[in-house]
């Protein structure tokens, strides 16, 4: 199938992205001296700039990729949550209110960026019981009509809180009479979450050992990918395993096997913030489409290539993924 086909396709797609909505705000500024009152660099800020962060990334990602995309998360009506909220549904993302009395703020990670270098990041979030949003009396039937409705459905896990055991179940249980509904889960190994038989898991190098429950490599070592892959799969079963690779792309598991990998197509990387946002959110959609994982995966490796080349976290833009998609058939045609 053509990547550019496939790209247009994805307007046919509906998705659901379940997650841990947080608000990216960015400081960016120069430093010029040491203070006088400690040594630390003394950041002139040049201005403020706000993004969605976590699963809010993921969905607008999708949204970019224009695909109709709805997100369930926790996000309450304080100042950060309020300009969250508009983040999303200025991009047409749709915002779908659990019935709970949001306590918790919203959660803020701010960057200051200096040179285009990251100085530090401060966070702003509460404990992690405090943004479940699964013990609202009728969620799971609400949940599982909103899941009838779409063709994937994404668990965006920070490890924040909204991704909890009980959720999970209510999805997985749901998914189980929507036989062609595609669950999509990028995980976060340290909490030990049950999610045998999900149709998509995406971890990166890191979270995939962890997964695997195998230890980290020493450095002479090489990355066990085949028996990372076969493990992943006696112990979760996806019906697609990719796991992300960095520098070298990705890998396609199927059934326990490492079936394709695919090199990086990165021409230039400032910031990796983000990119596993992007490939999650690319991939589902594609593999909703009905498109084979070694296309879907082809498109999320460009897809991935085009946000790294930009600072912080941002969202692919569909244009400009277009664009490196129409070079690229032009390249091969010129080989």
């Amino acid at each position: 199938m053509n990547l550019s086909y496939l790209l247009k396709e994805l307007s046919t797609v509906k998705v659901l992205v379940i997650g841990d909505l947080m608000l990216d705000h960015y400081i960016w500024g120069n430093v010029h001296r040491i203070s006088p009152e400690a040594p630390v660099p003394v950041v002139q800020v040049k201005k403020d700039t706000y993004t969605a962060g976590g699963a809010a990334n993921v969905s607008l990602n999708l949204s970019n990729l224009r695909v109709k995309t709805s997100v369930m998360g926790h996000c309450t009506p304080d100042e950060a949550g309020k300009r969250l909220l508009k983040i999303l549904t200025d991009k047409d993302v749709k915002y779908i209110i659990p019935e709970l009395l949001f306590q918790a703020p919203t959660i803020v990670k701010t960057r200051v960026i200096v040179h285009s270098q990251q100085l530090c990041r401060i966070d702003r979030e509460d404990t992690r019981e405090c943004y479940t949003i699964d013990s609202s009396p009728g969620f799971e039937k609400m949940l599982a009509q909103m899941m009838a409705d779409v063709d994937a459905v994404i668990i965006s896990d920070y490890a924040k809180g909204v991704i909890s055991q009980s959720l999970l179940d209510v999805v997985l249980n749901a998914a189980r009479k929507l036989p062609n509904l595609l669950v999509a889960v990028d995980p976060k190994p340290a909490r030990r979450l049950a999610f045998r038989g999900v149709g998509l898991l995406t971890p990166n190098r890191s979270e995939a050992l962890a997964l695997a429950e195998l230890s980290d490599p020493a450095s002479e070592e090489k990355y066990p990918l085949e028996q990372i892959c076969k493990r992943i799969y006696d112990i979760y079963s996806p019906r697609v395993l990719i796991v992300t690779l960095g520098s070298e792309g990705m890998a396609i598991s199927h059934n326990g096997y490492v079936t394709e990998l695919l090199p990086t197509v990165a021409r230039q990387v400032f910031d990796v913030s983000g990119a596993g946002d992007t490939v999650i959110a690319t991939l589902t959609a594609a593999l909703a489409t009905g498109a084979p994982a070694s296309e879907a995966a082809r498109l999320a490796n460009a897809a991935a290539s085009c946000v790294v080349a930009h600072v912080g976290t941002a969202p692919v833009i569909y244009s400009e993924l277009e664009e490196w998609l129409l070079k690229a058939d032009m390249d091969y045609l010129s080989i």
